[in-house]
């Protein structure tokens, strides 16, 4: 199948917002925040723009030079760029580890999308008690968390089958500059409220004094991890970049996106949980307990700016959730079209139905069914372990030895100089950071997960 054949981005603002938008998910609403506030404020958000520099930026460009040179997807990619198929099970190894992370991103994206009809018919008014109360009864349910769930992946599937630029980048093109001004609503109601300039604070305030090995270590992580690193996701969208893309100023580009958003969900969340008192927890309950009372408190003497806050606010998690399992299924669905030659829609139903299921079950597993469990975890928690800290580590550090050292260097050069077109003088600077740094640095954030370190 040619290049051509295959379909391909129609222009570059499509690139960015799909690309970024690949990356852009929920993580950016509730983790990083949280992380940046217990970690430091501004100094961990420092820190943390060092290890995008340092890791993040690198290896999404030696994704996207694996991607793009090779114009396929990401099984065959690994293979073809250096001629030797072994190295293809990089490839395979970032496929399942999407399809698993989809599965079980899924269970959490339908969470989001009943509490957007929860807020749409005000359902979710009480006190932090009955918030609390229903969300667990609403997660304990059977059928309602599932069908939410299989919703969401049905979406995403309608948008995969119409194609790369009719689907893909249609809807990047929609989505995110959708949420970006959603977010700007949002952080401008928050920022208003009385009292939520010790929000700010909390989050902005440089306190050095709590930055230590662990803060550092827990950049590194949140870097990796918010980029999509190791998911083979890079490299698939990079497949339909083309020979004109700048790799290196993309991947800046991208890159300050998701840590603008990031810092901006940090503005709309800390504000207004200060302004009523309330230190955010991270993690689910924090979007789906702690800030439905937050909104209610805040805006209590404006109702209906607090109804209108909290519609808007999970429309916002809805879309950037949907952004990241768009990426996360084209990822599978490229291979089955491509391995299989199945026509795209019939490869999608594959990944569709697969994904569906692992999103069952591990919905079935934190509520009706906790006897669903693996290693002691529920199957939700036990995917999240496993593809956090295991599969994607182990996928970028592959990935950033097989293009530091095992791919050809003239490929490697020619990818991302645009065979001689650009200016290379970073080449080196970069050749040097996937040979040596983000090796070593992606061995740190492994050793961490496991508390070696």
């Amino acid at each position: 199948m040619t290049r051509s054949e295959r379909g391909s981005f129609g222009s570059r603002l499509g690139i960015i917002l799909a690309t970024a938008g690949s990356a852009v998910g929920l993580g950016n609403v509730w983790r990083f925040p949280f992380m940046a506030g217990q970690n430091g404020g501004a100094a961990f958000i420092l820190i943390y723009i060092g290890c995008i520099l340092l890791l993040g930026i690198p290896g999404m460009v030696s994704e996207f030079i694996v991607g793009r040179h090779s114009a396929s997807n990401a099984a065959r990619a690994y293979g073809n760029l250096s001629g030797r198929k072994g190295w293809s099970a990089i490839g395979y190894m970032g496929i399942a580890t999407s399809m698993i992370i989809l599965g079980f991103y899924a269970v959490v994206a339908g969470w989001c999308l009943q509490y957007l009809t929860a807020s749409l018919t005000g359902s979710l008014g009480g006190d932090m008690k009955y918030v609390q109360d229903y969300f667990f009864t609403f997660s304990s349910d059977p059928v309602k968390p599932v069908l939410w769930g299989l919703a969401f992946i049905l979406v995403t599937h309608w948008v995969i089958v119409h194609g790369i630029r009719g689907g893909i980048e249609r809807a990047s093109k929609m989505l995110m500059p959708t949420l970006f001004i959603l977010l700007i609503v949002l952080v401008a109601a928050s920022c208003m409220l009385p009292g939520a300039g010790k929000g700010v604070e909390f989050l902005l305030k440089p306190d050095f004094g709590k930055v230590d090995s662990q803060v550092f270590l827990e950049a590194l992580g949140q870097a990796f991890f918010s980029l999509s690193l190791g998911t083979a996701c890079l490299c698939t969208y990079a497949s339909y970049f083309g020979r004109q893309t700048n790799l290196m100023r993309s991947a800046c580009q991208i890159a300050v996106i998701d840590t603008v958003i990031a810092v901006l969900a940090g503005l709309m969340i800390f504000p207004a949980a200060f302004s009523v008192g309330i230190s955010p927890d991270s993690g689910p309950s924090l979007i789906f307990i702690t800030l439905p009372n937050v909104f209610r408190e805040a805006f209590a003497s404006l109702p209906v700016v607090g109804y209108v806050v909290s519609v808007l606010f999970y429309v916002l998690l809805s879309l950037a959730a949907l952004t990241s399992t768009i990426s996360m299924h084209e990822i599978g669905t490229a291979f089955f079209h491509e391995e299989i030659h199945l026509p795209r829609r019939h490869a999608a139903w594959i990944v569709t139905v697969c994904t569906g299921l692992i999103c069952v079950f591990s919905s079935l597993s934190v509520g009706a069914m906790p006897v669903l469990h693996l290693a002691g975890r529920s199957l939700m928690d036990f995917f999240d372990a496993l593809t956090a800290q295991m599969l994607m580590p182990v996928g970028a550090f592959l990935t950033c030895v097989y293009v530091g050292w095992f791919a050809p260097h003239k490929v490697v050069r020619d990818e991302f100089t645009n065979r001689g077109t650009l200016r290379s003088r970073l080449f080196h600077v970069y050749l040097f950071a996937v040979k040596y740094v983000c090796p070593i640095f992606i061995t740190l954030i492994f050793l961490h997960q496991f508390g070696l370190i």
